[in-house]
């Protein structure tokens, strides 16, 4: 007696995500002001949050 062969179908694999085109880890760098009147801008930089994928760092898909 022959046996029944049976195929089973892999399910397909979900494309790599698209690195966002304005950051890289999902955080940029921005300058900011210092000062009471003048408002200076300092030479330091402070992390925030990416606007475009919103920390992710993915780039969006629609």
């Amino acid at each position: 007696m022959a046996t029944k062969r049976t195929t089973t179908r892999r399910p397909a694999k979900a494309p790599a995500p698209v690195p966002c085109p304005d950051c890289t880890t999902g955080q940029v760098s921005e300058t900011f002001q210092v000062g009471g009147r003048k408002k200076r801008i300092a030479t330091d930089h402070q992390e925030a949050l990416c606007l475009t994928c919103f920390g992710t760092g993915h780039a969006p898909t629609s």
